[in-house]
């Protein structure tokens, strides 16, 4: 009599029910892998962000507000110097505004702009959820954290350039309405620049913080009403309330730092230049790094 003695290596279909189970199908299209490289997210979230209509007309509104408003303040400061010259008290409240008050046309339509990058912010990280992008987005890139720092740079880069180049085109614009008043302003002055560099920054920051409310709160109207409850009420809110816990809290406000980082001189009772700069960045940091944080730990 023989005997036949059996294979103990499994066979090709044990070893694929196996892998079914524990849920890793060698060369399955829809196993998680590494997700594809960090330049190729960003090419993909640029291409997400320039193609969409609602995104153009945001950044075109932004540039004509800006512009826009450049010009009908160039004409206010204007109309202001030309009363100064009749009433002393006029001349008074001039005198009392400090430095010049041309230098600060170009930057005038800063909080509309925040507001309108700011949303927009809110709107690219909210939208993923809202139409169900998210899904293919993460399902393309695993790790999640690479897609959400590609569109924060998308985010912030835009949001940087955007004002940028719409206070540049403001003060262009303002040039020859303040020369019809006799009121001078250079463009290229060590001033003029740093107040265009830094409102430039401020703006990327605030989009920075409108797009991790987005991510936060996942809800279009949540995320904007938050940022508008930041930006715009709470300033107004901490001034009218009395009490120096108020008075004290509202320098620390995210909207209140660019004024100190931007005076010509410092002003009393406001945050030295490099504290308004720490707090600014805490105010970026901190809601991005918890956003980042939830959006990997949350389902999708």
């Amino acid at each position: 009599m023989s005997s036949t003695t059996l294979d103990p290596k499994p066979s090709r279909r044990g070893a694929h029910a196996g892998a079914v189970v524990s849920g890793k199908l060698p060369g399955d299209a829809t196993s998680t892998g590494p997700g594809p490289s960090f330049l190729r997210v960003l090419n993909s979230e640029f291409i997400k962000f320039r193609t969409l209509l609602s995104t153009l007309i945001l950044l075109g509104c932004t540039i004509l507000v800006m512009v826009g408003f450049g010009a009908l303040s160039a004409w206010g400061v204007g109309q202001f110097a030309e009363e100064a010259l009749r009433d002393p008290q006029a001349a008074a409240a001039l005198a009392a505004q400090g430095g010049d008050p041309a230098i600060t046309v170009p930057t005038s339509a800063i909080p509309f702009a925040q507001l309108i990058l700011g949303s927009l912010g809110v709107l690219l990280m909210s939208s993923e959820f809202a139409t169900g992008m998210a899904r293919s987005t993460f399902a393309a890139v695993p790790k999640r954290t690479p897609a959400f720092i590609a569109k924060l740079l998308v985010v912030m880069l835009t949001a940087f350039i955007v004002t940028a180049v719409s206070v540049y085109l403001a003060g262009l614009v303002a040039l020859p309405i303040l020369d019809n008043y006799d009121l001078k302003l250079d463009l290229s002055s060590s001033q003029s620049v740093k107040l265009l560099l830094v409102n430039s920054v401020y703006v990327a920051a605030v989009a920075a913080i409108g797009m991790a409310l987005g991510s936060l709160l996942r809800n279009s109207a949540g995320g904007i009403m938050s940022l508008v409850g930041l930006f715009f009420v709470a300033p107004i809110a901490f001034q009218l309330i009395p009490g120096d816990f108020f008075v004290q809290t509202r320098k620390y406000l995210p909207g209140n730092t660019v004024e100190a980082i931007t005076a010509v001189q410092h002003a009393p009772d406001t945050l030295e230049v490099w504290q308004a700069a720490l707090v600014l960045g805490a105010w970026v940091v901190i809601p991005v790094v918890l956003a980042a944080v939830v959006l990997k730990k949350r389902d999708v």
